[in-house]
């Protein structure tokens, strides 16, 4: 539906809607997750109104071409094919599938699987899309808007939306009884192993603030020397670099490390990191803490120097009921975190019941991983 909507809206065909972009000088993006669509439209300040009237059509009055529907179906069937060859792409999927209970959505592949995307008709994407209502959406405009009467050229644009009303609460994301295991996902003859190891941590309504975690992040998987890299990267030279992400859903979140290791210490990589993840209990130091704090409060300005960024910002805090007061007390409360509150945090929010997906040669990794007392599971 969302990858739809700009071919063919209102009056205009899908080769009418490419030549209006390309005329009113409008680039034009959509998308959709699990806390709903957003449809993002850059424009000259001069043409505001014609892009919200645009935005109107695209968002009420989609065409929904079957040629054009069956054109991204298509794509999003190469594109999982792509996931597949993409190890850390597979292994965040088998991951989804492992750690949140069976049967869930949040089991299953954001953007669907071979069988169900395959299975879409131009009827399925116009049932979902009558499902859209103005009631919980949020208008952004961000930009250099002096002299612009932003309110009423919304106003007026978005007057005549109606929609069927707020379709109720999200399914609640459920974590699996058995999440806490090892899944090895079969790659033969990979010279290399994708490791990603999760567990649950906060949405951004943490108590006690959410600007611990992107610190605890940083700290952790954010930099050359933070603690995964200075020892896998560093002093081991088993990897190119590991990650780690809080990542904040529509109730909780997950707390994420993930990175390529050479296969041959593929065991010894992952004892590694869950010692580096279970030490972090033990606290961070006033100089690691204050490192973490500069970096992201003081580039700040820096990722929020462009209109996009901030519409981004602003739409992101939206579809979790936030106003962009937040991103202003998160980058307050950043300046204020203490050593003893970030590690604080990391003790009462992460839950360091990991799950843990490897995407590598099961003939090779396997045996050194049980050898370790690790009970693993494999799948193709």
């Amino acid at each position: 539906m969302a990858r739809t909507l700009d071919e063919g809206a209102g009056e205009h065909d899908a080769e009418e809607m490419v030549e209006l972009l390309e005329r009113t000088g409008v680039a034009m993006h959509a998308g959709v997750g699990e806390r709903g669509l957003a449809v993002d439209l850059d424009v000259p300040s001069r043409r505001l109104a014609e892009a919200l009237e645009l935005a109107v059509d695209v968002v009420t009055r989609p065409r929904f071409g079957e040629a054009e529907v069956r054109r991204h179906v298509r794509t999003r069937l190469a594109e999982i094919d792509q996931e597949d060859a993409n190890p850390g792409m597979r292994a965040a999927r088998e991951f989804a599938a492992t750690f949140y209970a069976d049967g869930t959505r949040a089991s299953r592949p954001t953007a669907g699987s071979r069988e169900t995307v395959a299975a879409l008709t131009s009827e399925d994407v116009r049932a979902h899309h009558a499902r859209l209502s103005p009631r919980g959406s949020t208008v952004v405009v961000a930009g250099d808007l002096r002299g612009l009467p932003v309110s009423r050229l919304v106003d007026s644009a978005f007057a005549g939306w109606s929609g069927p009303g707020a379709q109720g609460e999200p399914e609640p994301l459920r974590r699996a009884t058995d999440a806490a295991r090892i899944v090895v996902v079969d790659r033969p003859g990979s010279v290399q192993s994708e490791l990603y190891l999760g567990c649950a941590g906060p949405d951004r309504r943490v108590p006690g603030g959410w600007a611990p975690f992107p610190v605890l992040a940083y700290l952790l998987g954010g930099s050359p020397n933070a603690r995964l890299d200075a020892v896998l990267r560093e002093e081991k030279g088993y990897t190119y670099g590991m990650r780690a992400v809080s990542r904040p859903r529509t109730s909780g979140g997950l707390f994420i490390a993930s990175g390529s290791v050479r296969t041959e210490v593929t065991a010894e990589a992952l004892e590694l990191t869950l010692g580096i993840l279970d030490d972090a209990a033990q606290g961070f130091t006033a100089e690691e803490t204050s490192a973490g704090v500069d970096f992201l409060a003081l580039t700040a300005p820096g990722r929020y120097a462009t209109a996009d960024a901030v519409a981004a910002e602003a739409a992101a805090r939206a579809f979790d009921g936030l106003g962009t007061a937040h991103t202003t007390q998160v980058l307050a409360d950043t300046l204020a975190l203490s050593a003893e509150r970030v590690s604080q945090a990391y003790v009462d929010h992460i839950d360091r019941r990991r799950t843990v997906v490897i995407v590598g040669d099961a003939d090779r990794i396997v045996g050194p991983l049980e050898a370790l007392g690790h009970p693993v599971s494999v799948v193709s």
